[in-house]
């Protein structure tokens, strides 16, 4: 069963266990501006059901997944300039911590053009995937901006340091079958497959041990700040709650009976 929600610049449905997430300003390459900010925030914050939903797919409609910042909402004033850390503060950095705390798996399907922040909102999902025609490009440089959407920290710990540099100094467009090859996401597939895949591994997540996978993407993100001790003493204490969940006891109990697991996300 499908069920949508109205909203004017993002569409947003239920599709069985799956919430998705598509940005739906097509004419604009679905870039950013304050109203699709909000919507999504709204979205991801009182419309996702976690009783209901146990994975997140987030793309773009049109032949675009995400253009950046509307510039339209940025025109310059030499007498009075934009506070532009007022909006990372405000908008871009509240999304990131949204996505990256996500106690369900995300799956990101680059449908096209990733620009700016767009690259920071894809690479903060937990499994990214783009078709072979998709382009990825830190436009930043190009305006005389730093990088925002956690892009300066992602990124290098993707494809490491100094493609790091060269990508985001440059502007240069990097394809899918490099981003691929570079680690920076999963997997790129032909145009006509990537939305069936996407969704494919959706419902495959969406019926695994949703707490454990939670657990998993917890781990992982303080793996990169931890020190060796502190990440031995976070697995102790995540396992201890992930070894009580009813998931963990159905999966043993589905392997000593020989059986395929019924997970509830419990």
């Amino acid at each position: 069963m499908v069920t949508a929600m109205s909203y004017r610049t993002i569409e947003f449905r239920t599709d069985k266990n799956i919430a998705v997430l598509y940005f739906n300003r097509p004419d604009q390459l679905n870039s950013f501006n304050n109203e699709m900010h909000a919507e999504i925030r709204d979205a991801l914050t009182t419309k996702i059901d976690f009783g209901v939903h146990r994975c997140l797919l987030l793309s773009g409609k049109g032949r675009a997944f995400c253009a950046g910042q509307d510039l339209n909402e940025r025109k310059f004033d030499a007498d009075n300039p934009p506070d532009l850390g007022e909006s990372l503060e405000n908008n871009y950095n509240p999304l990131i911590n949204i996505i990256t705390s996500l106690e369900l798996p995300v799956v990101c399907a680059v449908n096209g053009l990733a620009a700016g922040a767009g690259v920071g909102i894809a690479l903060a999902c937990d499994i990214v995937l783009a078709s072979s025609t998709a382009e990825f490009i830190f436009s930043f440089a190009k305006v005389g901006l730093g990088l925002d959407s956690a892009s300066s920290w992602s990124l290098p710990r993707l494809i490491g340091l100094p493609r790091a540099r060269a990508m985001t100094m440059l502007g240069e467009r990097l394809t899918a079958e490099r981003a691929e090859e570079w680690g920076m996401i999963w997997k790129c597939y032909n145009d006509e497959k990537l939305m069936d895949e996407a969704l494919s591994m959706a419902h495959y997540l969406s019926q695994q041990p949703t707490r454990g996978l939670a657990i998993i993407k917890q781990e992982l993100k303080a793996s990169t700040s931890n020190t060796l001790e502190q990440q031995l003493a976070l697995e102790v204490k995540l396992q201890k709650i992930a070894g009580v969940t009813e998931d963990y006891r159905e999966g043993v109990l589905a392997f000593f009976e020989k059986r395929k697991p019924v997970f509830k996300g419990k």
